[in-house]
């Protein structure tokens, strides 16, 4: 009887053990693998410029219009010939340098030194702004001429007219004044100088 239990027992196990099914693990599929890539070299951070100090603006020299003009305007002065009270029109200064010149300024020195002057009555600046839009030029005409500046004396009942031109390097131009009578254009005084930084 144990034998025959034995082997029902060991014929069991083996109905059990035949009857079961083996689960056999399959393998986790496998994905293809990229190729890797050589690691490149991290490039080095760019390095952060430094603020660059700014560099200085060249000086630029300025002319030092009321010494350049007071010269001429005093050998002008003492030229003989206009009566005292005489209407005087000063003309804007002509600029035939070879740049930009402050020909307001310049202008408005030789005005200030005939101020007072004792020979001459000035036409006022506002006078000769006026006139100039009553005759159809722009105040700050760069293209003055002889001419033009008699026309608008005539225009003002001035009897005299200061016409004057800047030349050369606009650095250091050279200053031409020529005192003219409006009634014939003749010119009765002329005089040349450098300008003065």
């Amino acid at each position: 009887m144990i034998r025959s239990v034995n082997r029902t027992g060991v014929l069991m196990m083996a109905l059990i053990l035949t009857g079961c099914v083996v689960k056999q693990q399959q393998p986790a599929p496998v994905e293809p693998t990229q190729p890797v890539e050589p690691t490149q070299p991290v490039p080095a951070p760019e390095p952060i410029p430094q603020p660059q100090p700014i560099p200085q603006p060249p000086k630029l020299k300025t002319i030092n219009w009321d010494a350049s003009v007071q010269p001429l305007v005093a050998q002008m002065l003492n030229a003989a010939g206009p009566e005292a009270g005489s209407v005087l029109l000063v003309d804007r200064i002509k600029n035939s340098t070879n740049g930009a010149l402050q020909s307001e300024k310049a202008t408005d020195s030789i005005q200030n030194a005939l101020n007072n002057n004792g020979k001459y009555t000035l036409v006022s600046s506002d006078q000769i702004t006026q006139a100039k839009q009553t005759l159809g030029l722009p105040a700050d005409d760069s293209l003055n001429s002889r001419s033009k500046a008699i026309g608008l004396a005539r225009y003002l009942n001035a009897q005299y007219v200061l016409y004057s031109n800047a030349q050369g390097d606009v650095k250091t131009p050279t200053l031409q004044m020529q005192l003219m009578l409006v009634q014939t254009g003749e010119i009765i005084w002329s005089g040349n100088g450098v300008a003065q930084n």
